[in-house]
């Protein structure tokens, strides 16, 4: 499951799901979408991950069951997308700890995170096209956003994986380190102003568009109909 932490104003969710590469379900995706409400005030908060994986992104067998039954309704109201673009738009800053792969929705709640730290595992991929589908969960919208759409397509239609070397390059991470770095950086972000913190965030934020993700939605529905 996720544990939900504070330290003051440090926040901390820790993906605790190791047997399935903390891949989420709809029960998870709930405890998350409660967590960013329980630490709305943090100054800050830290995503870190239990064993090898950082998240493999949605639970096949409940991905495998929608699509199965042609649920494009559920993919046009993707809930994934919705709570992290609810942790996207916190007020608080938010800290990804990548220590090992990021796929899909792994990579896509990495994505929805305002900074990210990598250790020498991290790998970032956007595999969906390879099973009939599209990255939905603001997957599209945020790395052309933060890395340019060259980047994106190459990570999307030309399926490639970005190590934690290129992502530092790239300027998707922003620091190498493990937890420890990650934790220590929150603690030293925790000390500045929250509110300047809050207004430079938002208007950093303002480019992010509701029709560019509403669209990736669209997109994937109708995959489902196809």
């Amino acid at each position: 499951m996720i544990q939900v932490e504070r330290d003051g104003a440090v926040g901390h969710l820790v993906l605790n799901r190791p047997e399935k590469a903390n891949a989420y379900d709809a029960a998870h995706l709930d405890v998350l979408l409660a967590g960013v409400n329980v630490l709305h005030d943090c100054a800050v908060v830290l995503v870190t991950a239990v064993g090898r994986s950082f998240c493999a992104g949605a639970d096949l067998g409940e991905l495998g069951a929608r699509r199965e039954h042609a649920d494009w309704k559920a993919a046009l109201n993707l809930q994934s997308q919705r709570v992290f673009t609810a942790f996207a738009r916190a007020p608080f800053v938010s800290i990804a700890s990548v220590q090992g792969p990021a796929v899909a929705g792994g990579f896509e709640l990495a994505l929805a995170c305002d900074l990210r730290v990598v250790g020498p595992a991290a790998r970032f991929s956007l595999p969906e096209t390879s099973l009939g589908i599209v990255p939905s969960a603001g997957g599209l919208t945020r790395l052309a956003r933060l890395c340019g759409v060259s980047v994106a397509k190459g990570v999307v239609l030309g399926g490639r994986a970005l190590d934690a070397a290129e992502a530092m390059t790239l300027g998707l991470a922003h620091r190498a380190g493990d937890d420890a770095v990650a934790r220590a950086w929150a603690l030293e972000l925790a000390t500045r102003s929250p509110e300047a913190q809050r207004a430079a965030k938002e208007r950093l934020d303002v480019s992010e568009s509701d029709l560019a993700l509403l669209l990736e939605r669209a997109a994937q529905a109708l995959r489902y109909r196809a």
